[in-house]
């Protein structure tokens, strides 16, 4: 039998994209999702998933994930990370390019961190998932977050421009996802 997880978060988006990568082999994992207000605090992307999943399985009382994504800009040391949702809502898709003008490099990462809890008495554990890439002009449609502007290495297209089941075979959430079914799975044997 499938095990069911519950996914805390009130994006629809990433909730159809989560079951989606979860749901794609003969393992798949059955995911409930529940939209919690738990205020995000700033540190490291590991240090705001640590504490994002703690407070999500507190207030559950069992098991959940939560998951951060960040985008981050060679040219900046890896900034503006896990600001980027606020960076993305302040100066929109052509602005993030505007950011990097006048830096030798456009490259960039994605990097999403999935934390998992037992539950309220147990310590968060992480699950990483990168893609490097470059940011670039806005291309495909501007719905989910930054996609429009993420081209990974190799691809011609962006995340944006993408179809759904190439993107997740790909992408940092993919990468992260999959490391974290093999540890539930790896739990149960």
């Amino acid at each position: 039998m499938a095990p069911t997880l519950i996914f805390v978060t009130g994006n629809a988006n990433k909730l159809k994209e989560v079951k989606a990568i979860l749901s794609q082999d003969s393992s798949p994992i059955v995911i409930e999702s529940r939209a919690l207000d738990i205020p995000e605090i700033q540190g490291t992307t590991q240090e705001v998933a640590i504490a994002k999943c703690r407070r999500a399985a507190e207030l559950l009382g069992g098991p959940c994930i939560t998951e951060d994504t960040a985008l981050c800009f060679e040219a900046m040391n890896g900034l503006p990370g896990p600001y980027i949702k606020y960076f993305l809502a302040d100066l929109g898709h052509e602005g993030l390019n505007r950011m990097l003008d006048g830096f030798p490099t456009r490259a960039a990462w994605a990097l999403c961190t999935f934390a998992y809890s037992d539950g309220p008495d147990s310590e968060p554990i992480l699950f990483e998932g990168r893609t490097d890439g470059s940011i670039v002009a806005a291309r495909g449609p501007g719905v989910f977050g930054w996609d429009a502007v993420f081209q990974p290495n190799g691809a011609s297209l962006t995340y944006a421009e993408m179809p759904a089941d190439q993107k997740n075979q790909l992408s940092h959430r993919y990468k992260a996802l999959k490391k974290l079914k093999e540890y539930l799975y790896s739990k149960e044997s």
